[in-house]
């Protein structure tokens, strides 16, 4: 799976009605929500719509007939494999009308190339942790940390005795990263992952 690493546009004519599509990565139902409102064009005719965030997802054809807007902007979402994304297509209609395939056509075929355009990264699944460690081992735990890929240090909390991190890891390398920091400090520092 993949999302996009910012915001991209797109606009095309397809017999003398607009359309112009606006994607970009969203973090929950909120920001897409968010998303939606902040792209929609209250001049035009339509503003429909699509996100998906994991296994839950919305879509509108906001006026178009029933399933010829969100659902093929929700399909060239899905057909490219992308997920925390949302798109809007905004059309100003032209005086021709379309029909039902070729309005199916122009919002999915303009969300697709919107998409296909765009930047993408891949979604790594991760886990949080927290490493409490001595004074003596901070400076080469967090150097180990930071130095494993696609891990981040979110947080650090200083007690007495040393600190502890709250670390964001990758779920595939949690095991390894975990055993990479008990080794390196001879069991001294301990991981607690959430949940």
């Amino acid at each position: 799976m993949f999302t996009l690493t910012r915001l991209e546009s797109f606009s095309q004519e397809i017999k003398k009605s607009r359309f112009l599509a606006a994607a970009g990565p969203v973090a929950d139902e909120a920001a897409a929500r968010e998303f939606v409102a902040a792209r929609s064009e209250p001049a035009a005719n339509h503003n429909c719509w699509a996100w998906r965030i994991g296994q839950n997802y919305r879509f509108s054809d906001d006026g178009e007939p029933s399933g010829t807007a969100g659902k093929p902007i929700l399909q060239a979402l899905d057909g490219q494999s992308l997920d925390n994304v949302a798109v809007v297509v905004t059309r100003w209609f032209g005086g021709v009308l379309l029909g039902t395939g070729g309005l199916v056509r122009a919002y999915g075929g303009t969300a697709a190339a919107c998409l296909r355009a765009a930047e993408k990264t891949a979604l790594v699944a991760t886990t949080d942790a927290r490493v409490s460690c001595d004074f003596a081992d901070l400076a080469l735990v967090k150097a180990r940390l930071t130095a494993s890929p696609g891990t981040s240090i979110q947080a650090e909390n200083f007690n007495a005795t040393g600190a502890e991190l709250t670390v964001r890891l990758p779920e595939a390398d949690s095991v390894a990263i975990a055993r990479l920091i008990a080794d390196l400090t001879s069991g001294r520092a301990t991981i607690r992952f959430a949940g």
